[in-house]
């Protein structure tokens, strides 16, 4: 059973940095392409960035410039490196993996796991 359990989300002032992880468990990691994804209320869920199998990297021009993601196989675990937060960037932060090979997309239907969110906030 594929698990995705995000961590390291929490409130932080304009111009702050954050970490998230997400630990990924009941397949072989690094296998397919993932991704995080956000989601502010009132809004639609959105790409923020990508990572394929071979460590290319994509990014939402939003946030291009400021987060990093990264992944680490001997742990099973994907990053978001957030430096530089605006209050645009409040939103929940979902993780997601694809089962089939996609390279690397924004595209919420190119993925088939998701975890359950840790909560992003920047105050001005």
């Amino acid at each position: 059973q594929v698990q995705l359990v995000e961590s390291g989300g929490g409130s932080v002032q304009a111009g702050g940095s954050l970490r998230l992880s997400c630990e990924a468990s009941g397949y072989t990691y690094s296998t397919y392409s993932m991704a995080w994804f956000r989601q502010a209320p009132g809004k639609e869920r959105e790409g923020v960035a990508c990572i394929s199998q071979d460590g290319r990297t994509k990014y939402a021009d939003s946030v291009k410039g400021r987060f990093t993601i990264s992944s680490d196989s001997a742990k099973n675990t994907l990053y978001l490196q957030m430096n530089s937060l605006k209050p645009e960037d409040t939103a929940m932060y979902y993780c997601a993996t694809a089962n089939l090979s996609i390279g690397l997309s924004l595209g919420l239907r190119d993925f088939r796991y998701w975890g359950q969110g840790t909560q992003v906030t920047v105050s001005s």
